[in-house]
């Protein structure tokens, strides 16, 4: 088949499309980076230098494709520390973009990478973008089949926290306890994706994924145990005080309390109602092998501090 990817080589982009390419399929990655097109070309698949922004770019790239994965890349619409961009706008011009393209361009077939929260537009914090592409995406044509892939928290979100782990022994949250909740590896979502694209296409359905299910306090153990830091703690703190300190680092405010209302829903759980509903087969990356990268990572950047 020949497909289209967006989002460039990122963490699900590359696996993606070397597994696409492995298959024989004919790839062609769209990236806004001119720098990235020989990484690409080195996978076997085609670049396309542009923009999500440039619809008549989206439509002739589009053009003559079997199926288009459209995902919104929260880094190419600006920073989180840029108290001027607007998300909210940004991810409807996005949407609309894409149903444009996808409407001129014939494409038949989509599989749009949404989030965990998108079942709804209320109470997830700024997940709730996702639920708007969503809609917009749904509101073309019946003949376009669509594929809802919805992942849970990322492992690799919690990158995010070397700085507090090295200076604080400890991971910091807004919320915390044994309460299990559903994790996902990058490269599952990246072999879910795949095979979805092979399977086929009818109408509009959801596909939630996830790779494994681990309390907070699990993974401030887990992931103590991969550093060799056995004290390393899950710490809570008030929403308040999360606010003020991410507001006063210059984080865009929109985004801020956007990441406390949706640790507020993972805390009281509403955020995976509709996820335990329709609860997926799991991938095969479990924690625990991810807490051994996750070392790697941090004695790496611990050698070069």
């Amino acid at each position: 088949m020949n497909i289209v990817i967006t989002g460039s080589l990122g963490n699900i982009g590359k696996p993606l499309t070397i597994d696409l390419v492995n298959r024989g399929h004919q790839v062609t990655v769209i990236t806004s980076k001119a720098e990235r097109q020989s990484a690409i070309e080195s996978l076997g698949a085609k670049a396309a230098i542009g923009s999500f922004f440039d619809v008549d770019f989206l439509t002739e790239t589009f053009r003559g494709a079997d199926v288009v994965y459209l995902m919104e890349a929260w880094e190419g619409i600006g920073s989180i520390f840029d108290k001027d961009v607007d998300f909210v706008a940004a991810f409807d011009r996005i949407g609309n973009n894409y149903k444009t393209a996808v409407e001129q361009s014939g494409v038949r077939q989509l599989v749009h990478l949404s989030s965990i929260g998108a079942h709804t537009d209320q109470g997830t914090g700024s997940l709730y973008l996702h639920n708007k592409v969503e809609g917009i995406l749904g509101s073309l044509s019946d003949e376009v089949a669509i594929k809802y892939m919805r992942p849970v928290g990322f492992y690799s979100n919690l990158y995010r926290n070397l700085d507090a782990i090295k200076k604080q022994c400890a991971i910091v949250s807004t919320y915390g306890s044994d309460q299990k909740e559903p994790w996902v590896a990058a490269e599952d979502i990246a072999a879910t994706i795949a095979e979805e694209m092979e399977k086929p296409f009818e109408g509009r359905s959801v596909h939630y994924m996830a790779s494994d299910e681990v309390s907070p306090n699990e993974v401030a153990q887990i992931l103590g145990e991969a550093i060799g830091e056995p004290d390393l703690a899950w710490k809570t703190v008030p929403r308040e005080q999360m606010l003020s300190g991410m507001l006063a680092s210059g984080m865009n405010k929109w985004i801020a309390n956007g990441f406390i209302a949706m640790q507020a829903a993972q805390e009281s759980g509403s955020l995976y109602e509709d996820f335990y509903r329709h609860k997926p087969v799991f991938g095969k990356t479990k924690f625990r092998d991810f807490a051994k990268e996750f070392a790697q990572v941090y004695h790496q950047q611990a050698k070069e501090s």
